[in-house]
């Protein structure tokens, strides 16, 4: 940069620099226009993932649904079989 002695090759330098300067800026605004459209998909992703998290959350309702359903009739089985074996235990009336 010691050698812009001359007047032209100052001016030239200088256009190059404002017409990278303008590019640049232009390159910002068409990326602040885009950044809408990123929100849009960033919002699009929120509501995939809040889907994913009610269709987990359903599924584990579903999960402690179906335990829930086998420890009862878990719970039915052994009171049956109680019954079962009660009913040998016990006495036979005899009229």
């Amino acid at each position: 940069m010691g050698k812009q002695h001359n007047k032209i090759i100052k001016r030239s330098r200088r256009k190059e620099y404002l017409k990278r300067k303008k590019d640049q800026v232009k390159a910002t605004i068409a990326l602040k226009k885009s950044t809408p459209a990123k929100k849009t998909a960033k919002k699009a992703a929120k509501k995939v993932a809040v889907k994913k998290t009610a269709a987990k959350k359903a599924v584990k309702k579903t999960a402690v649904k179906k335990t829930a359903a086998k420890k009862t009739a878990a719970k039915k089985a052994a009171k049956k079989t109680a019954k079962k074996a009660a009913k040998k235990a016990a006495p036979k009336k005899e009229d």
